[in-house]
């Protein structure tokens, strides 16, 4: 009994027993007198056992059943484990259609001594947030993470994704082995294609977005207006005329960053209840789980009003998300990659090239290759390789030579005598050739 049960006790006895009236015993409990006539009227019949709550001891019609409980439990562990209680609860009322509160499901989970690691969050240093871009599309942060998206159900792979400033919008996600210069493109690409170009990009010094080189220019050098070679996101990027911020520390692109920690739950978790095992269906599976995402996470910008430019769509945005390298023209043919190409026009015929063009080589994304010059695009025929001549095989037990003599030469005629081993037939031999020479001389 509560201790306010035990005062309405006490002071229903006082009226019980004409010590206190039904108006005194009203405002000393804080009730009517119509309800103080009710409760002495039920203390009259059932005793003090009135003056308890018609519900103690019943069990709420809206309680979780231990079934429920179980099979939340079981699911936090194996399943749905490292989701947070407000992911779980949302997996549950999907894919079991149960709906429970994550307030539920976290008491549940410390009931059960279910560990869960988002039921406290570390307590971080306090900093000075930026504001947010006022415009969809005005600033948009890019990077890559590293983690077990996958986990032992396949390879390890990065994910790159780009996420808008304004409204905290998924602008495109994809999954590559590793982060690299293919990877930024096609995010680039899918974001173009489907929202517009953005005003601006903000990403870290990575090397895929500037060149190591640029802080080893001098100050002479940058008197004089000398300046490091784009990289091949930067040229794309300047093509496409946006601006490039580079952010000097993860908390200054902490969105992104953000962003990792929650994909890194929930993506994770999803692609473990879809059955992704490659990267292939790990980028098929990515359209649908943006879509939700922003249904749930993105907010509303200050401008409602987009800064995105026009959108860009066919060969026109193919030929500058691709990757560039210069080349020079000999007759109309250029070396890549160890092969000989001649470039050929849209009706199947030669280009006629100047002497010492410079031509552009584009690989595309599909590792597709064309050609450019001034402006106007070649295909790439690859010419055969000319086969190189066979050696010739010098005669058992003669050494080759490296060049064939004139037959005429007078040393091919000169033949050296056979060698004996007798010495008196070499006696006679040469008895022999001076007679016969005392007889060419008696005879002329």
């Amino acid at each position: 009994m509560s201790a306010k049960e035990a005062r309405r006790v006490y002071v229903m006895e006082q009226v019980l027993d004409g010590k206190l009236t039904i108006k005194l015993a009203a405002e000393l409990l804080g009730l009517s007198e119509r309800q103080v006539k009710r409760l002495k009227k039920g203390m009259k019949e059932k005793g003090v056992a009135a003056l308890m709550h018609g519900n103690r001891g019943r069990t709420p019609k809206h309680t979780i059943s231990e079934d429920i409980r179980d099979m939340v439990a079981a699911l936090a562990q194996d399943l749905y484990r490292d989701a947070s209680a407000q992911h779980i609860s949302e997996l549950l009322a999907e894919y079991q259609d149960i709906h429970i509160s994550a307030r539920s499901v976290r008491r549940i989970l410390k009931e059960r001594g279910v560990p869960n690691p988002h039921s406290r969050k570390q307590s971080r240093r306090r900093r000075k947030s930026r504001d947010r871009a006022p415009k969809p599309g005005m600033l948009v942060q890019m990077d890559a993470s590293p983690f077990e998206w996958i986990e032992d159900r396949g390879p390890k792979c990065n994910l790159h994704g780009a996420i808008d400033d304004a409204t905290g919008k998924i602008l495109g996600l994809h999954f590559r082995p590793q982060e690299d210069l293919k990877g930024y493109l096609e995010l680039l690409k899918y974001m173009i294609t489907h929202y517009g170009i953005p005003r601006a990009l903000y990403t870290d010094g990575h090397t895929i977005f500037f060149s190591p080189k640029k802080d080893k220019l001098t100050i002479e050098e940058e008197l004089e207006g000398k300046q490091v070679a784009l990289t091949q996101f930067g040229r794309v990027i300047d093509e496409l005329g946006i601006t490039h911020v580079h952010a000097r520390s993860p908390q200054a692109k902490g969105r992104i960053e953000r962003l990792w920690e929650t994909l890194q739950s929930r993506l994770r978790v999803e692609m473990r209840l879809a059955g992704i095992t490659t990267i292939e269906e790990a980028n098929a599976f990515l359209p649908g789980f943006i879509e939700r995402f922003n249904a749930r996470f993105a907010v509303d910008p200050q401008d409602p009003e987009p800064a995105f430019l026009p959108r860009m769509t066919g060969r026109d945005l193919e030929t500058i998300i691709c990757i560039k390298e210069d080349r020079q023209a000999k007759c109309s043919v250029i070396s890549y990659s160890g092969r000989k190409y001649k470039l050929v026009d849209q009706k199947g015929k030669l280009a006629s090239l100047p002497p010492r063009a410079k031509v552009q080589v584009l690989i595309h994304l599909d590792d597709s290759i064309e050609a450019m010059y001034q402006e106007k695009l070649y295909s790439l025929c690859e010419l055969e390789p000319v086969p190189a001549p066979k050696p010739v095989s010098a005669p058992a037990g003669k050494k080759p030579t490296g060049r064939k003599p004139n037959p005429n030469n007078p040393w091919l005629k000169f033949k050296i005598p056979p060698k004996h081993d007798d010495p008196v037939e070499q006696y006679f031999q040469k008895r022999n050739k001076r007679l016969s020479l005392i007889l060419q001389q008696y005879q002329n």
